[in-house]
Formats: C-alpha cells, sequence, structure tokens
C-alpha cells in the first residue's frame, strides 16, 4: 500500500495498533477561520488503510479489516398575468375544446401551501464587530477592532489577532507575533487558541519546545469541545499507550470529534470498533455507519476501504455494485491503491462489466504512480494493439478530481 500524504507538523506520529504496533496519524489541524464558539474541520492527516478482510483461510475469523501502515424552476406566478394565481396561465385549447395537460409542478403536487417560517428569535448576545469584520473579508478592520480588546485581555480577540497574522491577512504574515497571541487566548481560557498553540508547543519552532505543556493544552481544548482537540489528544493517548489500551482510552475523545464531523476521527472509530477486542456489539455495529461518513466527507482512503468492506462483506453485507462505485469515486479522486484495485475489479467484472480498455486505462495509471502489479503488467500485454492505444489515451486524458 502507498503512504498518504505526510502533514506540514511533523510531531511523532502517532500509531492506531491493534495486536502490535500499527501506525496511525498524528495531528488534524483546523482550517484557519476563527469563531467564538466554533471548531472547524481538520485538515486530512495519514491514516491508515485497509487491506483485505480476514478470510477464514487466516483461522477462520469472522472478517474483519487489518490496519497497516499504508497505506432554477421558475417561481410559482412567473410569467402569468397579473392577478391570476400561480399554475393558472391562459392554455390554449384543442379543437375539440379540451385544455391539453401542459404537467403537473411541484407545488400542484404539495397540494397545501407551506406553512409561515417561525418567527426569528431575537439575538440577546454581544454583537462581536470584530469577527463580522473578518468573516466579511474586511481583514484590516477586523485587526483594528481586535487588537485593542486583545491588548486588554479578551481571549477571543486575542485569538483573531493571530488568525490574522499568521495567514497574513491584510497585513504581512508574522507566525512569530501570532504564536504570541496564541499563547495569551490560550492562557486566557479560548479552546480554539488552545488547540493551535498546543501544536505550536509541540513543533517547537516559534516558541520553545514543550511536549508536557502541549497535551496539557491539548487535553484542556478536547474537554471544552474543541473537535480537531478531541482527535489530537485520543492521537497522544495511542502513541503513549500503544495496542489495544491506548485505543480504548482514545475512543471516547474519537468519538465526540467524530459526531462533530472530523473525518480522521470517524475512520479511526470503524477501523476501532472493527479490529480491536472487547468493543460492545453495539459500537461494532455501527462501525461501517462511520467510515461511510468518512467517505461521504471526501475522505479518499475511507472510500477506498468502504468499497474493500462492501466487496468482502466486512462488518456487514455485500454489496459488490456500491463497492464499485466507491472504488472508481476513490480512483477518481487519484488513489493510486484505488486504481490498481478497480482494474481488477474491471477485469474480474465484480460490480460492473467486464471492460479490458477501462482496466488497463487504470492499471497505466497505477504503474505511472509506481505502483507495479504483474498480474495487470501480464493482463495489459495480452491486449491487441487497439486495445491498449485506446487504454494509453484514456490514461493520458485522465486528470484527477
Amino acid at each position: 500500500m502507498l503512504n498518504r500524504p505526510s502533514s506540514k507538523l511533523h510531531w511523532g506520529v502517532a500509531l492506531l495498533a491493534v495486536a502490535a504496533a500499527v501506525a496511525m496519524p498524528a495531528f488534524a489541524q483546523e482550517q484557519p477561520v476563527p469563531a467564538q464558539e466554533q471548531q472547524v474541520p481538520a485538515q486530512k492527516t495519514p491514516v491508515p488503510t485497509l487491506e483485505q478482510g480476514a478470510s477464514p483461510e487466516d483461522g477462520g475469523a469472522a472478517k474483519r479489516g487489518r490496519i497497516t501502515p499504508f497505506n432554477g424552476a421558475a417561481m410559482p406566478g412567473e410569467g402569468t398575468p397579473a392577478g391570476k394565481p400561480a399554475g393558472a396561465a391562459d392554455k390554449k385549447k384543442a379543437a375539440d375544446g379540451t385544455v391539453p395537460s401542459q404537467g403537473v409542478t411541484v407545488f400542484d403536487r404539495m397540494g397545501a401551501q407551506l406553512p409561515a417560517l417561525p418567527a426569528e428569535k431575537p439575538f440577546a448576545g454581544k454583537v462581536d464587530e470584530a469577527y463580522g469584520a473578518f468573516q466579511r473579508g474586511y481583514y484590516l478592520t477586523a485587526m483594528d477592532l481586535a487588537l485593542p480588546r486583545a491588548q486588554l485581555g479578551d481571549p477571543a480577540a486575542q485569538t483573531l489577532v493571530a488568525e490574522i497574522l499568521q495567514q497574513g491577512l491584510g497585513v504581512v504574515r508574522n507566525a512569530k507575533q501570532a504564536a504570541f497571541w496564541y499563547g495569551q487566548a490560550a492562557e486566557n481560557g479560548d479552546p480554539a487558541a488552545m488547540f493551535k498553540y498546543a501544536l505550536i508547543l509541540m513543533e517547537g519552532r516559534y516558541v520553545k519546545r514543550d511536549r508536557a505543556k502541549s497535551e496539557e493544552l491539548m487535553k484542556k481544548a478536547a474537554d471544552l469541545g474543541n473537535a480537531s482537540a478531541q482527535f489530537n489528544y485520543g492521537q497522544t493517548l495511542v502513541a503513549d499507550s500503544p495496542g489495544p489500551k491506548g485505543l480504548k482510552a482514545a475512543m471516547p475523545y474519537y468519538e465526540k470529534s467524530a459526531e462533530q464531523g472530523i473525518a480522521d476521527a470517524q475512520y479511526a472509530l470503524s477501523q476501532i470498533y472493527v479490529n480491536v477486542d472487547g468493543i460492545d456489539e453495539g459500537k461494532r455495529a455501527r462501525a461501517r455507519e462511520w467510515l461511510l461518513r468518512a467517505a461521504h466527507a471526501g475522505y479518499d482512503t475511507a472510500q477506498l476501504d468502504i468499497a474493500i468492506w462492501m466487496i468482502e462483506g466486512i462488518a456487514g453485507d455485500r454489496n459488490l455494485e456500491d463497492g464499485f462505485g466507491w472504488m472508481k469515486r476513490a480512483a477518481e479522486g487519484g488513489n493510486v491503491v484505488a486504481q490498481n484495485r478497480l482494474s481488477h475489479l474491471y477485469v474480474n467484472a465484480i460490480g460492473t462489466r467486464p471492460n479490458p480498455v477501462e482496466a488497463a486505462k487504470w492499471y497505466v495509471l497505477s504503474r505511472r504512480a509506481g505502483l507495479k502489479d504483474d498480474a495487470l503488467e501480464d493482463f495489459y500485454l495480452g491486449l491487441n494493439e487497439q486495445q491498449q492505444k485506446a487504454a494509453l489515451s484514456a490514461a493520458n486524458k485522465f486528470r484527477s478530481t
């Protein structure tokens, strides 16, 4: 299997491990748009990918995945004469006097008007003009409004100033000053700043490296509900205690993060629920659900794995057609392993009809990326010249989405 691209952060990778210590990702980062009460989804980080499920030949155990280190309709009334109701536009009569049908609109099928929207609840909180300016793209105005508050110790304003400086929005980018303001906001209790400053402390690039302080802040941010901190604190628990014990300790943090939409955590849960012994059967039954949620979020490794799970019947029934669809989606997104596996599906007509040209196309793409496969090489060489040319032409035209 091929490794996924590494994160910008180079702290020692946290490991997902089952019986033996096996690799799992390190940090997920939030997107650089701050909000006082809003957590931002993590970027994709390298996570373990799934090989074929265990077969009866592997000892008679039920199939489980193995974690490996690789890895505009017109509005009603438009165009109708004034004063006529929607859908009552003049209709031409046929010679026999009847009015031909012009179809039934969605409004006709509803049979009744929608109820009025509930009255909007008045906002009783304090309006943050600095964040409002930031969200509208007025970065200099946001800085002018936030900086005086930040200097007076407002943690939300300090985080905003840090974000503007870190990204260089309307000002010269200054990561060192950003680190200072993240530190101030973290000390004053802002969870988003705690998460960001914990990463800075772990990396030790603009401040003195302090792993103990980093983990302390990461846990605080996680306990305060920061989704990315929850995932990453779970990672530290796995790194500190590889194996089932660490995975079970991290699981509650992964679960909270997954519920908030972090795809890394959703993928991690799917692997733990299927592979770790002693997991509650109710949770184990949700393994495929979590993997599907990560796949729907665009996580290509999850797309590859859900394809394998569906084809192999892991953590649920087999569904060859859906498995083929997920494999194709991952392949079209540029996942090299999925491109190789998709070629095999076309060759063997699994979930689709046999298509030698498409099979050869995906093999060529995966081979160009460095993934060798002797069986597919033999298949390709067995094609006639016209088929090979068609496959090469299709591969040359391909662009991953």
